[in-house]
Formats: C-alpha cells, sequence, structure tokens
C-alpha cells in the first residue's frame, strides 16, 4: 500500500533515480501546481518524458499520475484539518494538550515511515567502529546534540559534545578519519552547522545527520542522512515539532548499538551507574 502523499514521496526519495528525484522535488516543492496539471504539462516543465514520471509515479507506489494527484490533493486543500487539528487561541489547556500530543504522534508515525534502512544501519555501524563520536547542533539542535551524548556516553562508545559553537568548531577541526561526526539540523541549511560539516570533511572524518529535508546542503553532503518529517501549525513550528522525532531516533540508534555489543555496553552503563550512584539519598 502506497504511503501517504508526501510522506510517502520523502520515503522513497533516497532509492530514487536522479529523474525522478528531480520529479520529486518538483512536487515537494510545488505541491499545490500537481493537483492542476496534466502528466505532459509536469514532463515539459521538467523537460522530462510523460513516462517518466508514469514510472515515478509507479516505482512510489500509484497506478498512475491520476492517482498521485488524488492522493495528494486532501493534503494541499486543507493540510491542517487532515494531518491534525490545529491549536485555537479558546482551547482549554486539555485540548491544547491533546492536539499536541496527537501532533506527537503523528510526527513519530510520519518519520518512521520515511526513516531509509540502509541508513540506519550504516549509521550504527558508523558508531560501533568509531574511535570517537562528536555530537553537534546549534540553538534548539544543542539540546538534541546534548541529550545524545548523555545516551551515548553509557553505551562504551566514546562520545563527546560541546554546548559552544566555537568549541564544536574547535574539536571538529581535530577529528580523524577513525572518527564520526553526528550533526543535527532540522533546516539543514543552518550557517553555523554548514560550516562545521565543511570543516569535518577536511578531517575525513565519517558523518551522520539528521534533518527534515532530504533536498539542503547538509542531508546532500553527509555520509548518512537521517529525514525526520514533522508538521507546522501556527504555535508550533516544524523545528519544535521535529525534535521529538530526532531524540526518537537516537534513542533507536542507542538501543541498537548496546544490543550489538552487549557485554562492553554493560560494563560502561555498570561504570556510569556505581559513579552517579554516591550522588542520589
Amino acid at each position: 500500500m502506497a504511503q501517504q502523499g508526501l510522506t510517502g514521496i520523502r520515503s522513497h526519495y533516497p532509492r530514487l533515480s536522479e529523474k525522478e528525484k528531480k520529479i520529486a522535488d518538483f512536487i515537494l516543492e510545488h505541491p499545490e501546481k500537481i493537483v492542476h496539471q496534466t502528466i505532459s504539462q509536469v514532463a515539459d516543465q521538467l523537460e522530462v518524458a510523460d513516462a517518466t514520471v508514469s514510472r515515478f509515479c509507479k516505482r512510489i507506489g500509484y497506478k498512475g499520475f491520476q492517482a498521485l494527484k488524488i492522493a495528494l490533493a486532501p493534503e494541499i486543500i486543507a493540510p491542517n484539518k487532515m494531518l491534525h487539528e490545529d491549536v485555537n487561541d479558546t482551547d482549554e489547556a486539555k485540548i491544547v494538550a491533546e492536539k499536541i500530543f496527537q501532533s506527537n504522534i503523528r510526527t513519530l508515525e510520519n518519520t518512521l515511515q520515511v526513516l531509509d534502512k540502509a541508513e540506519l544501519e550504516q549509521a550504527v555501524t558508523f558508531l560501533l567502529e568509531a574511535r570517537r563520536v562528536e555530537f553537534y547542533g546549534f540553538g534548539g539542535s544543542n539540546m538534541v546534540a546534548m541529550d545524545a551524548y548523555h545516551k551515548f556516553v553509557r553505551s562504551g562508545v566514546p562520545a563527546f559534545a560541546f554546548p559552544d559553537a566555537h568549541l564544536q568548531l574547535m574539536s571538529a577541526s581535530q577529528l580523524t578519519n577513525q572518527d564520526v561526526a553526528f550533526i543535527f539540523s532540522h533546516s539543514g541549511a543552518s550557517k553555523d552547522a554548514y560550516q562545521l560539516l565543511q570543516t569535518v570533511k577536511k578531517t575525513g572524518a565519517k558523518t551522520i545527520a539528521i534533518t527534515g529535508f532530504p533536498k539542503s546542503p547538509i542531508g546532500q553532503q553527509v555520509d548518512v542522512a537521517l529525514h525526520t518529517s514533522s508538521e507546522e501549525t501556527d504555535y508550533r513550528s516544524e523545528a519544535l515539532a521535529s525534535r521529538i522525532a530526532q531524540l526518537s531516533i537516537i534513542d533507536a540508534l542507542y538501543v541498537t548499538v548496546i544490543m550489538r555489543q552487549k557485554e562492553k555496553a554493560q560494563t560502561s552503563v555498570e561504570k556510569v551507574r556505581n559513579a552517579i550512584a554516591a550522588t542520589k539519598m
């Protein structure tokens, strides 16, 4: 069964051919145009054959262009009503909580659909084989980076994170080809995060990123890109909504790493528990 509309396109994106990605990019950037165009109009605009557009539709799970348009229409005409109920000024606190919880649930469901199995496995391999793993994030993303450090420091994987932007850059410059840089950037276009990535690439270190935009500069230049899919409301930005998805991806990677090296991880976790035991009353 095809994953619905834009989410389905994002899910298939990593496995598309270059021409198919060209079509996917156009739809993701201008979904409102698709429902009002014929297959020939889309093909002419993108300078591809009608058959290429048709194959793209079938590749992502639809019988043809018309079926894709039907799937996209509800998202374009009334996206907020389809994805979630938006928060209203007059809502009671409990109603707001219910709507936010439902939005978080949908964010997690959509992210699970767009996560690529091969990319996840490659990320796990990088983490297991790393001499050193550093987690990077700027602004709100730094909180996610620090949470990732808080988890992985228990796993036996040599993990590090820094709250200061200059310290992040300084440390990144000292990485080697045996290390892994893990970058968090919802937009994938943060100037600070992009500058850091360029610094890392000079060291030869392997790179992983979690971002909400496959076409972003960071998403396209890292070795492994893991994508989130979130919704935006008047009171809650996509970046905020995506944070719970980023944290969940980190949880999944952490648990997988723990499972893949049980003895080492158990020893490390025990050391952490003993170290902090004295701090408890």
